[in-house]
């Protein structure tokens, strides 16, 4: 087996376990078991299984984060006028949308992963993806704020992660949903048109009145924007 696809194999064996039983549930030998090769293999090709999770996610998001690089800059080179919180939205979509899919469920399965890495503690995973993305994803924030400056940094933040929940949410679960709505309405919808069904619901959210009552919150309001306000994909 040459060893780019023996590389894929676990590549994808551990993408699917992770995504059905979280990362600590998941061992390697049920990784190799399913890829159908030995453990020597994944320690020679990962190292361990951080470095395994780690490779998992730079499977989506290494492609995605160069098209974001790359339609950035060419806004930037073009000088653009300031982009609605639309269009910002719409540029994820676009940028998601232009990753070759290995199947049709890819995106499907990388929500649902980007949820448990929210609910299943990985410091190792937070740290590498700040290290390899960062980068990439603060410069998008710099424009997402400008397109929502009346809302302060605090509530961005929260803004931003709960626009992030809702999109992992309707995506990791799209097969189901989709037959719903099919069931529902008679009506076959597809993973792109439930893509862009979500930016103008997700814009409006972002533009709404802030909530804030409790005076600790409106104090924190005030304080000064940080580099901690990286987007959540490299902040789990």
């Amino acid at each position: 087996m040459a060893q780019s696809e023996t590389v894929e194999r676990i590549l994808d064996a551990a993408e699917q376990l992770f995504a059905e039983k979280g990362f600590a549930e998941t061992s390697l030998r049920s990784i190799t078991s399913k890829a159908g090769v030995n453990l020597a293999a994944v320690n020679y090709h990962f190292g361990s299984k951080k470095a395994l999770i780690q490779a998992v996610f730079s499977r989506f998001l290494g492609p995605f984060c160069n098209s974001l690089e790359r339609e950035l800059d060419r806004r930037q080179a073009r000088a653009e006028h300031k982009a609605s919180l639309e269009e910002l939205l719409e540029i994820l979509v676009e940028q998601a949308l232009a990753v070759k899919p290995r199947s049709g469920n890819d995106l499907s399965i990388f929500m649902r992963l980007l949820g448990l890495a929210f609910s299943q503690s990985q410091g190792h995973l937070r740290r590498y993806l700040e290290d390899a993305y960062g980068k990439v994803f603060r410069r998008y924030m710099m424009l997402l704020h400008e397109g929502a400056p009346r809302i302060p940094p605090l509530e961005l933040f929260w803004r931003i992660h709960f626009m992030l929940g809702a999109a992992a949410f309707s995506m990791s679960g799209i097969k189901a949903l989709r037959a719903i709505a099919e069931n529902d309405f008679g009506v076959n919808t597809s993973i792109e048109q439930v893509m862009r069904l979500m930016v103008p619901f997700l814009a409006a959210a972002m533009r709404a009145d802030s909530g804030v009552t409790d005076e600790a919150l409106a104090a924190a309001q005030l304080k000064p924007r940080s580099k901690t306000a990286t987007p959540a994909a490299a902040k789990v």
